[in-house]
């Protein structure tokens, strides 16, 4: 019996029983969904991660209180002794540094009119856009003079701003910080969150103001920053501005063993960040690819009942010149059948689901081609090799024995 004529018996007997078949390719549908759903979730997550690092600006560096190991730790005892003295330093004194930007950021009560809302409130410098990549849609951004004037002025993202102000242009109006009252002088333009922060929805003053107006002096040491982030001259500088801040800071920080503070590069929080969303996605395909699993068994039991069902068929075939080699193509060509077509509907499903949740999520529809092809190529492996079994045992059937069974 060649290929052809055996492919065509199988159709047939899968379209006699549509109920099974449709049955027995239900677990192969759900493994390849899960599967290729699984791994464009986890490489959504990890491009969406990629981008919000991407967007933190060029080049950069963060500098942080507290060393490594005791912030690897979860300790909460971080010692407040980075501050604004050592942002401006850094900028005056290290020369593979093209800007400086000291953030500090609280929480608090904003107010227009009888509008009320809780939102961040950001104190920073004058640097702030170049080194992190933000545009000033409308209005101007905060100067030195501002800050060293401790000027009542805000910037205000562009989030907070429809909610306070609707459509209105909120240039030249007048919100309340913790009870303070703030002229609004510029509107970010529109970015998302980054480093756990939405500066869409935030509130943005000098960084003198916030502390000596909103949340005071904290350190002993000068205005207490939360982080001080750096522009590199190029990429190639980064590891010389790296040196070049940890030996300044130890020498205004009178260190002679342990840092009190940590610098992380753009370039380590990728490779974290590409370690663990990889880590996840390889747990998520890991765990979906159980569900193939299951559908190859549920495949061995359907094909084992079909061989009992049949036993005076195959003993018939067999009287009439089939070769065992013709039996056991014929069970193992349907067992394909069933896997292939199971895996390619289980694909549509799995870049449906894919897309589904793009569109309610944050995460960007990612479809793997490699993920597909590996996907249908082991469920359709999975088939044959769970329909091994039932077709050698068709093929061993005794035709005399066959015929006779009720």
């Amino acid at each position: 019996m060649d290929l052809i004529e055996s492919l065509k018996m199988a159709t047939k007997t899968l379209s006699a029983n549509k109920l099974r078949s449709s049955l027995t390719m239900l677990g192969i549908i759900i493994g390849n969904a899960s599967v290729i759903a699984m791994i464009g979730i986890g490489e959504g997550a990890q491009k969406y991660v990629n981008g919000q690092l991407q967007s933190l600006g060029p080049n950069v560096l963060f500098i942080v209180p507290g060393n490594r190991e005791a912030r690897e730790l979860g300790d909460l005892d971080i010692p407040q002794n980075l501050v604004l003295a050592d942002a401006i330093a850094i900028a005056n004194q290290v020369p593979s540094v093209s800007a400086v930007s000291a953030e500090n950021t609280t929480q608090g009560l904003i107010n227009y009119r009888n509008r009320n809302t809780n939102s961040s409130v950001v104190g920073t410098t004058e640097d702030f856009l170049t080194v992190r990549s933000f545009e000033i849609a409308q209005g101007r951004f905060l100067t030195d003079l501002d800050q060293r004037s401790n000027s009542l002025v805000a910037v205000i993202g562009s989030t907070l701003a429809e909610r306070l102000f609707d459509r209105q242009s909120p240039i030249g109006k007048q919100i309340r910080v913790r009870g303070i009252t703030f002229n609004i002088i510029g509107l970010l333009e529109k970015k998302g969150s980054s480093l756990g922060l939405d500066y869409d929805d935030a509130v943005m003053v000098p960084i003198t103001t916030l502390a000596s107006r909103i949340v005071g002096r904290t350190s002993p040491y000068g205005i207490q920053v939360s982080f001080i982030s750096v522009s590199a001259n190029s990429q190639a500088a980064m590891d010389t501005a790296e040196f070049q801040i940890t030996n300044l800071l130890r020498l205004r920080h009178n260190i002679t063993d342990g840092d009190d503070f940590f610098i992380q590069s753009q370039d380590t929080l990728l490779e974290i960040a590409d370690t663990v969303t990889g880590a996840l996605t390889l747990m998520l395909a890991a765990i979906a690819s159980i569900s193939l699993f299951v559908g190859g068994i549920g495949i061995m039991n359907i094909m084992l009942v079909s061989v009992r069902e049949r036993t005076q068929e195959i003993g018939l075939r067999k009287a009439i010149g089939a070769t065992q080699k013709d039996i056991l193509s014929q069970f193992l060509i349907e067992a394909v059948i069933l896997s292939a077509i199971g895996g390619l509907v289980g694909t549509a499903a799995g870049v449906s689901g894919i897309f589904l949740i793009a569109a309610f999520s944050p995460f960007e529809g990612s479809v793997s081609a490699a993920a597909v092809i590996i996907a249908v190529g082991v469920s359709g492996s999975i088939g044959l090799f769970f329909g091994v079994v039932p077709a050698r045992q068709a093929a061993k059937l005794d035709p005399i024995v066959a015929l006779r069974s009720p």
